[in-house]
């Protein structure tokens, strides 16, 4: 685990499982129908049982680089905060819309009371986005988020291999050397 302080905050990046997380919320990587799927839609969905989807199903979707919430249902968290990333495109807007997913989120975490998240690497599966270059564009946002005000206290990245942790990692060092990532 590494672990950076921002401001009240903690920004904390772990190798392992996001339906086994110990925060008040976890953040889906969802599709925009919010329904069940593969990667960590897919876990979340299979870990929560089907009362996720039932509730998912009256949030009416969920536009790329939005957020909506629902609870945990069979999930050891309160809450699911459930954001749709960009599918990999290689356009400037990609990083405008991943960008968009972290801070809606966060969002969403303060106006609920939540003090305490964890994320996947937002849009590295199937939707094909670089994890080098998501991982800039997730610590930079989660960064600018908690220099503000806000009542969130850990912020998690839960990575699913090394690699990507080492990724977040590199990433996490550069903004504390105050490297401009994008």
């Amino acid at each position: 685990m590494k672990e950076i302080r921002i401001r009240n905050s903690r920004l904390q990046f772990v190798v392992g499982d996001i339906t086994a997380q110990d925060t008040g919320a976890v953040v889906n990587a969802a599709n925009t129908q919010l329904a069940p799927g593969g990667g960590v839609a897919g876990a979340i969905h299979r870990a929560a049982g089907p009362g996720l989807w039932e509730e998912c199903r009256g949030l009416g979707g969920c536009g790329t680089g939005e957020a909506r919430i629902s609870g945990g249902h069979g999930l050891p968290n309160a809450y699911v905060i459930h954001t749709v990333g960009p599918v990999y495109s290689g356009s400037k807007q990609d990083a405008v819309l991943l960008r968009s997913c972290y801070l809606e989120s966060l969002k969403l975490a303060d106006k609920h009371k939540i003090p305490s998240i964890s994320f996947p690497a937002l849009s590295t599966g199937i939707f094909g986005y670089p994890v080098d270059k998501a991982a800039c564009v997730a610590v930079e946002a989660i960064r600018d988020y908690l220099q503000g005000e806000t009542g969130i206290e850990i912020v998690r990245m839960v990575l699913y291999d090394d690699a990507s942790f080492r990724e977040h990692v590199r990433a996490a060092d550069a903004v504390i050397a105050g490297a401009d990532l994008s």
